[in-house]
């Protein structure tokens, strides 16, 4: 039983983005700071990444630990308000994530992802793993 009412409920869920969370824009805001250009939230690119670099067919995604069901064959039993519609998402988002990521990879993209809590607690290994991509796209696209 859900220990709050569904108003409140519903206002805690409406706080919670889809763009623009804490983790990304301090994924953007690093990246932007040591001179990386990119562009947020690119619709014409398939599956809408958080951050691409469309020349060199990067994309970029912070997924949320919760959403995007890291862990979730331990996890999904944890979940006990409203089970079933939640179960049926997260497993719906994994797929769209894999699906995405196959489209993408086929088109010739690089794509990676980052759960919020690696932004969160190792910003600079993240930023390594990107400046590195980075680094060897655009000694392919030089050549």
């Amino acid at each position: 039983m859900d220990r709050i009412t569904p108003s409140q409920r519903s206002k805690i869920m409406s706080a919670i983005r889809s763009t623009n969370t804490k983790d990304e824009v301090r994924l953007a805001k690093a990246l932007w700071h040591l001179g990386y250009r990119y562009r947020k939230n690119n619709r014409t690119v398939f599956g809408t990444p958080d951050l691409t670099f469309k020349k060199l067919k990067l994309a970029l995604f912070v997924d949320s630990e919760f959403f995007h069901g890291k862990d979730w064959e331990t996890q999904k039993d944890k979940v006990k308000t409203n089970t079933e519609f939640w179960k049926k998402k997260i497993e719906r988002n994994i797929q769209r994530d894999v699906e995405v990521n196959n489209y993408l990879e086929a088109q010739n993209w690089k794509v990676i992802r980052f759960w919020s809590h690696e932004i969160e607690k190792n910003l600079e290994n993240c930023i390594a793993v990107i400046e590195h991509e980075i680094a060897l796209l655009e000694s392919k696209t030089n050549h």
